[in-house]
């Protein structure tokens, strides 16, 4: 007597192929859109920390038109930096006229700038403001190579490391005596 075996599988070997090769391809493309997700993630969150620090400032570091003005006399630039209820590291200043840009940083702590003192007494030790608080500068214009009146002011804050935008600026520089 002949034992009969059954046979419980039954099984292609090509159509085992496709399924184990459809898995990897599953597999495979898993893998490439976690690496794509984590890379793009990495990326925008860097660069909305960076933007979100300069957003929060915005409109919070003025010129204070009142005080920024143009000696002819001596040919010094007055200007006024008001500092909101914010905390920056330092302010990128910068002095156009005759198609001639100078630029200079003003920090939290003292510091000697060329051809920059503090309004009213003189003193080099130049420094920004505190918080909520507002201070004023001389900048002697032939110091600094220029024989004219500035044709604009701007001012750029800097936020760990990174320079915001501007955050304001003056094109039309009144003359000093119709301020006072």
């Amino acid at each position: 007597m002949k034992k009969k075996t059954k046979k419980y599988f039954n099984l292609n070997k090509k159509s085992v192929a496709g399924v184990v090769t459809a898995v990897i391809m599953i597999a495979l493309v898993i893998a490439a859109a976690i690496i794509v997700w984590v890379v793009v993630t990495n990326l925008v969150s860097k660069q909305l920390e960076e933007a979100e620090s300069c957003f929060m400032i915005f409109g919070k570091i003025t010129i204070n038109n009142r005080y920024t003005c143009y000696d002819f006399s001596l040919n010094e630039f007055h200007f006024s930096i008001n500092m909101g209820d914010v905390d920056i590291d330092e302010v990128l200043v910068s002095i156009s006229a005759e198609g001639t840009t100078k630029s200079f940083k003003i920090s939290k702590t003292n510091t000697t700038i060329e051809n920059l003192v503090n309004y009213p007494d003189g003193s080099e030790g130049i420094k920004l403001p505190d918080k909520n608080a507002g201070a004023t500068y001389i900048y002697n214009m032939t110091g600094g190579g220029f024989s004219v009146k500035p044709d604009a002011f701007k001012i750029a804050p800097i936020v760990s490391g990174k320079q915001c935008d501007v955050s304001d600026s003056i094109s039309d520089i009144d003359n000093c005596l119709s301020l006072a």
